[in-house]
């Protein structure tokens, strides 16, 4: 069976403001809780560690060291 790209998580570079998209596909996981994140459902990233969060409180953490 083919796969589309929206079967695949998108490969994204993590810009101080927006992403890019390197590879498409419709999600990303989540860095800490490995949940499934929607492309127009991501809000939170850190640039400098190029990694995607689920929630502004999983970001917070992550960033603070606390994950």
């Amino acid at each position: 069976m083919l796969m589309s790209s929206g079967d695949k998580a998108a490969k994204l570079h993590y810009g101080p403001s927006t992403f890019r998209v390197l590879r498409p596909g419709q999600h990303v996981f989540c860095a800490v809780s490995g949940e499934v994140i929607l492309l127009e459902e991501l809000r939170y990233w850190s640039a400098q560690h190029q990694e995607a969060y689920a929630s502004p409180e999983i970001a917070t953490k992550r960033l603070l060291g606390e994950v």
